[in-house]
């Protein structure tokens, strides 16, 4: 018996019986097995491997390229996401490795300029982070051939956004399993956290001004209130049965009073709208101008050779999303501000 091999039955002596078992997971293009991984270890890796996953140091989170060292970006709220989606999962006896794969995924399609470069790419279409972080791992990385993951974990990907949908909704909409229904909530405890405690760095609120019953609930500080929403999500899915991952009625309406809250004085706060108007006209001007020119895109016509087709839209939004706050700046710089003469 491999290492893999035993790995695979020890998932199904030691994890509950809902949990998610990667002997049993598929993949689009059948392959060779690992000797030591299994399927869902192998989608982690090569997740954390992707040149998309390492341009998430770069792109927004809320505050955009931020001076200071400590604010989160896309990366850090990855690796909070996954740490707590794998706490629960851990706690559950659910499939640690299928958690940890979706959830340093999930966001693999964000725009630069976080939410505000998602706006100028909606109006250009049908474009979500979502459903490209699937395109992603589907088509983009891997010079266009994609990364073959599991479904297991694609479907995680691509039904981890919930917006303001109730935490069970639609089975349509619901992930297929329950370690993509943990990711699902674990980013909104993460975001809405981190987003608190980054704004208080910047002296964007203090902590009195978070309502009192908020506090009196989840906690006046982030190791409080995570621990609140983490215990919440792993007694209720128990008492629940499995039948879903949930939390607690009470918990779940406080802590969505909080986003509220938080859009209201922190997202759309003065100091973050005006960056973030910036950043919209910045996307807009540089998408219009690579619908024109897509033959500067670097990869459109090695894609267009291996795909057969290659729309200028579609070329544009692959490129444009794929950019860091950073990189989209010096693309606009270069294309749009005069430079210096040197005589």
């Amino acid at each position: 018996m491999s290492i893999r091999e035993n790995l695979e039955k020890l998932e199904y002596e030691l994890l509950h019986v809902r949990a998610s078992k990667s002997k049993k997971a598929k993949r689009d293009k059948q392959e060779g097995e690992c000797p030591f991984r299994t399927k869902f270890q192998r989608d982690r890796d090569r997740i954390i491997h992707s040149k998309a996953f390492r341009r998430l140091k770069h792109k927004t989170q809320v505050f955009i390229s931020p001076e200071g060292d400590h604010y989160r970006t896309r990366l850090t709220h990855t690796l909070e996401v996954s740490q707590i989606a794998r706490t629960i999962a851990k706690a559950l006896k659910l499939n640690e490795d299928l958690t940890e794969a979706i959830a340093l995924g999930h966001d693999l399609g964000h725009t630069p300029f976080g939410h505000a470069g998602e706006f100028i790419l909606k109006e250009s279409g049908s474009y979500h982070h979502s459903r490209h972080s699937l395109r992603v791992v589907e088509k983009l990385e891997n010079e266009g051939k994609g990364l073959n993951l599991t479904n297991e974990t694609k479907d995680g990907i691509v039904k981890h956004s919930k917006g303001k949908s109730p935490l069970i909704s639609n089975e349509l909409n619901m992930p297929k399993t329950l370690e993509g229904e943990i990711v699902r909530i674990a980013d909104k405890i993460a975001y809405i956290n981190h987003d608190l405690e980054d704004a208080l760095r910047a002296g964007l609120i203090d902590i009195y001004d978070v309502p009192k019953e908020i506090r009196d609930i989840l906690g006046d500080t982030k190791s409080k209130r995570i621990s609140t929403l983490v215990k919440s999500v792993i007694f209720s899915t128990i008492e629940n049965e499995y039948q879903h991952i949930v939390m607690e009625d009470k918990i779940y309406n406080v802590m969505y009073n909080l986003r509220d809250w938080l859009f209201e004085n922190v997202y759309l706060s003065p100091p973050v709208v005006k960056e973030v108007e910036k950043s919209k006209k910045v996307v807009k001007i540089l998408y219009e101008y690579y619908v024109k020119y897509y033959n500067e895109i670097p990869f459109y016509e090695d894609f267009l050779k291996l795909w057969g087709k290659y729309s200028p839209k579609d070329a544009a939004v692959d490129y444009i999303a794929g950019m860091t706050d950073r990189y989209a700046i010096k693309k606009f710089q270069d294309i749009f501000i005069p430079k210096s003469w040197h005589i």
